[in-house]
């Protein structure tokens, strides 16, 4: 299912000439109705200037805006522009309506059940992400790539900053 979502989400990222990430995060702060950079960073795991550039994709193409936070004008928060997500809308529609069908083919108490299965799985793999993110590693033996450097983990080439 995980592999099913990220293929889903090339294609759809790639009708909109979006990053794969750009349309996750778009998702993320279509659910969450306004989010801060930090936030956005925090559910992510991207940088703070990675999520900066991210915003910036993002409005430039016409789908979010800063605004004034409410509860505290020194922050600004990102908000969906609605009118231009429709289209994104549309193309997943169908596919919404077609879940809804298999959906309601379920009782109520087998959605129950299958929500929780999901959530737990969620919650239990986003701990275990937290804790792959946490051990500093070594890569597999015969593995000819480095692994990339975490936020805040230094550089060991003098010559090349940490990012």
């Amino acid at each position: 299912m995980g592999a099913q979502t990220v293929l889903t989400s090339q294609i759809v990222a790639a009708r909109f000439a979006l990053h794969t990430t750009d349309l996750e995060c778009l998702d993320l702060i279509y659910l969450r109705k306004s989010v801060s950079a930090g936030e956005l960073a925090a559910a992510t795991g991207l940088t703070s200037g990675a999520v900066t550039a991210l915003i910036d994709r993002l409005e430039r193409a016409g789908y979010v805006q800063r605004v004034l936070d409410s509860k505290d004008r020194r922050r600004r928060e990102v908000q969906i522009v609605p009118e231009a997500i429709k289209p994104i809308q549309a193309v997943y529609a169908p596919m919404q309506t077609r879940m809804f069908d298999l959906w309601s083919r379920y009782s109520a108490r087998d959605l129950e059940v299958i929500v929780d299965f999901i959530t737990r799985s969620r919650d239990l793999s986003a701990a275990c992400i937290e804790e792959i993110r946490g051990a500093v590693s070594e890569p597999l033996s015969g593995s000819k790539r480095r692994p990339p450097r975490m936020a805040g983990q230094a550089s060991k080439n003098p010559r090349r900053p940490a990012e």
